[in-house]
């Protein structure tokens, strides 16, 4: 079971696992780079078991649990995808790289989870094209570990697959002033700037105050609604 107490790295360039991260995305292929720092195990933002963010929202009640289809993308070891699941939540963890969803696999089998609730698939995000339609997505680690520039796409991706009136649930890590990434320089008015033109309006944002340690001071919890009808967001 996770608790605050959860040992994490720091991620920034003064981490030797971060500036070796850069070193294997940065030139590359992000998929191929992605899939050298697991072959590696270059995974400073692993923590191995469960986000606590996650477990708290779990335990508070207030995540859809009526048929609903949850989606982790970059969901790496899968942690955070069998916590999330469970009767009436179906989680699916998509990830780059295949080494990920391996030992996503390996490590959730090796669990007491109920394997019928979660999936995991090997995929792009900005190019998969789901069966159907998610209630809830969860994002951690994934928008500040892409460039910049890849934002916006981000935002749309996030717009095509959500159901209408489906709720995002961001958990930020508002890193900054780093020189390079990832994880990027960001602030909460980045997810803003291309979430709010999509019909995304947050319900909720707090400090995380079960982060880990080297960590805490530095993420925030956003939920939003995706309006079915954007106009209603202004």
């Amino acid at each position: 079971m996770a608790s605050p107490a959860i040992s994490g790295q720091v991620l920034d360039g003064s981490n030797p696992s971060v500036a070796r991260l850069r070193q294997l995305i940065g030139g590359r292929d992000p998929s191929d780079g992605w899939s050298r720092c697991w072959e590696e195990g270059v995974t400073p933002w692993d923590l191995g078991q469960p986000t606590p963010a996650v477990v708290e929202l779990v335990r508070s009640g207030t995540l859809p649990s009526d048929a609903a289809t949850v989606l982790v993308p970059g969901c790496g070891a899968g942690y955070d995808v069998v916590a999330l699941s469970g009767p009436g939540r179906f989680v699916v963890g998509l990830d780059v790289c295949e080494t990920a969803i391996q030992k996503a696999k390996q490590w959730s089998s090796s669990s007491s989870a109920d394997g019928s609730f979660f999936a995991f698939v090997v995929a792009d995000f900005f190019t998969w094209e789901p069966p159907e339609l998610f209630d809830l997505i969860f994002d951690y680690t994934f928008f500040c570990a892409l460039h910049p520039s890849m934002r916006p796409a981000w935002a749309r991706r996030m717009a095509e697959v959500l159901k209408p009136d489906g709720e995002l649930i961001t958990l930020m890590y508002l890193a900054e002033g780093q020189e390079a990434g990832p994880p990027f320089n960001t602030t909460v008015l980045d997810y803003e700037e291309v979430l709010k033109p999509l019909g995304f309006v947050i319900t909720s944002i707090q400090d995380n105050e079960v982060a880990v340690e080297p960590r805490k001071g530095m993420e925030k919890i956003a939920r939003w609604k995706r309006m079915a009808h954007p106009t209603q967001s202004i």
